[in-house]
């Protein structure tokens, strides 16, 4: 008596054997396989083809994604080379606040953008009014009171802001970015482009003065 084969066995032999129906072409226009007449069912041919489709269209998804990402990182380096030559060839505080704030608000789409500078006193003022600690390389992100974004932009439309602290020379400057709305910058923001910008408004004040 002939043992029946369990069909999980057979399932588990042709998935170890995925060639064998390679050499037995003739099986397969034996097998029968459920259509799309029957509820719930559909053919191998037709499963197989919405499969490519669902992978192809995936792949182009993906593919979009990468050349819109590159798009975009090729105009943002652009933007900041151009920036960062800007403010290198400054031969002012005022030149440089100038230009700071203009290519933020015009080229970069920001709301607000305010370069300012401050003696230790008016640090210290500013320190107690906003609540925050303005040391060198100091930043804050976030969505804070009115008051304390009012204070430091002067413009009560700003709902989110992102800023940070410079010092060079004696001199103490705070670089801002508002936005007028609330979700915009956030706590866990990116902040790795402002360091950036700070970082060489810096170099630059550290000889702006030797220039002149």
């Amino acid at each position: 008596m002939t043992k029946k084969l369990d069909p999980k066995d057979v399932e588990v032999f042709l998935l170890e054997n995925l060639d064998f129906f390679k050499d037995r072409e003739a099986l397969i226009t034996e097998l029968r396989f459920g259509h799309s007449e029957s509820k719930g069912a559909s053919s191998l041919l037709e499963r197989q083809i919405k499969r490519l489709r669902e992978e192809q269209r995936e792949l182009m998804d993906l593919l979009t994604n990468f050349m819109e990402t590159a798009s975009l990182n090729e105009d943002l380096f652009n933007k900041s080379k151009d920036l960062t030559l800007s403010i290198l060839g400054t031969s002012s505080k005022e030149e440089m606040t100038s230009i700071v704030e203009t290519a933020f608000h015009k080229k970069f789409n920001v709301d607000v953008c305010e370069l300012l500078f401050y003696s230790t006193s008016e640090i210290k003022n500013l320190e107690k009014i906003t609540g925050f600690s303005l040391f060198k390389g100091a930043i804050y992100c976030g969505p804070f009171a009115k008051e304390k974004i009012s204070s430091i932009f002067g413009n009560n439309k700003v709902e989110s802001m992102v800023l940070t602290v410079l010092a060079a020379n004696g001199k103490i400057g705070i670089l801002g970015l508002g936005s007028f709305e609330r979700s915009k910058y956030l706590g866990d923001e990116d902040t790795t482009f402002i360091q950036y910008v700070r970082d060489v408004i810096e170099k630059r004040l550290l000889t702006i003065d030797s220039d002149g």
